[in-house]
């Protein structure tokens, strides 16, 4: 006798319309796109709040790490208005670890998966954890300018990691092929370079200025603030020359728009950060101004790293190739 019983996987008491369609579901591209965009909007911004925790005097608002104060995990009312800036900045470590999270995800489910992704989104979890820690040191030691200098300079590779994986999110794998001659390529490399070198000596230009991120933070940067400050100023003209010098290269050289668009952007982000700086420098160092010209430092290295990775390309495979 034949057995008409129909026979199903789902249990008794679920059918398959019942069960949960997003558990099922792979993330498209633009999913995974977004979810990398994100690691770089969080990456920028905690660095921006970070500097006006700095500048409001709120560093030590929370006065240990991991507890904000001794046997409390959240800021007490004697801690003032400085605790809650504090903590509120602590936070906001978990919205970073939130959208890396979820590039994570997004990277490992995607099919077919892309191992370059899911490396570059485990390394910015790994960073988040070491940012957490060095953040802990930076209050234990009641703000000593060097670990907040490490501290920055750290969240400046952050940001570029973010972007290195925002824009493979968007290309191929299939293998770089440059779109310009060595020697620019080796160009604009060296102006990242320099991008970077005018951050760390920024960061030094600040431990030795007057905001110290708490009125009872540890002392300054055994540094002469005119000397360090035109160290600082050296460096930028070094960029902006190379900046120029390597658009009239491009120029000369008929390479492509985007690159073109992407250097003409840096030079014109490098002249609002020198309107900014010398502005800030002879009016004293208001807290407003510093906080934009260190917002303005993450646009210029967004910026020069953007410059860099226009000058290759990963085509998509073709039919024959797949």
């Amino acid at each position: 006798m034949t057995d008409t019983t129909a026979k199903t996987d789902v249990p008794l008491n679920e059918t398959p319309t019942t069960r949960p369609a997003v558990l099922l579901r792979r993330p498209s591209a633009r999913m995974v796109q977004l979810a990398c965009l994100s690691t770089l909007i969080a990456n920028t911004l905690i660095v921006v709040t970070g500097g006006a925790v700095r500048l409001t005097n709120s560093g030590l608002g929370c006065p240990t790490w991991p507890e904000c104060t001794a046997g409390s995990l959240v800021p007490v009312p004697s801690l003032g208005y400085h605790g809650v800036i504090e903590f509120s900045n602590r936070l906001l470590t978990y919205a970073v670890t939130a959208a890396v999270a979820a590039a994570i995800i997004a990277t490992m489910r995607q099919r077919p998966r892309r191992p370059a992704l899911v490396r570059l989104s485990w390394a910015l979890f790994f960073g988040v954890v070491a940012q957490a820690i060095i953040g802990g040191i930076s209050v234990r030691t009641q703000l000593a300018p060097g670990w907040v200098a490490f501290h920055f300079c750290f969240s400046i590779g952050m940001i570029a990691v973010s972007w290195l994986l925002w824009v493979r999110s968007r290309e191929s794998d299939a293998p770089a092929q440059p779109l310009l001659r060595r020697e620019l390529i080796w160009l604009a490399r060296t102006l990242v370079g320099a991008a970077g070198a005018v951050v760390i000596v920024g960061t030094l230009v600040t431990g030795t200025g007057p905001h110290a991120g708490a009125l009872d933070a540890a002392r300054r940067l055994p540094f002469k603030p005119v000397e360090i400050t035109q160290a600082h100023a050296d460096l930028v003209f070094i960029v902006v020359g190379l900046t120029i010098a390597l658009w009239f290269a491009l120029k000369a050289t008929d390479a492509p728009a985007a690159t073109v668009r992407a250097t003409r952007d840096l030079f014109l982000v490098l002249v609002a950060q020198a309107v900014i700086g010398y502005t800030q420098y002879f009016t004293g160092l208001p807290a407003w101004l510093v906080l934009l010209h260190m917002t303005g430092a993450c646009l210029t290295w967004i910026a020069a790293w953007r410059i860099l990775t226009s000058m290759r390309v990963r085509p998509e495979p073709g039919p024959a190739d797949l």
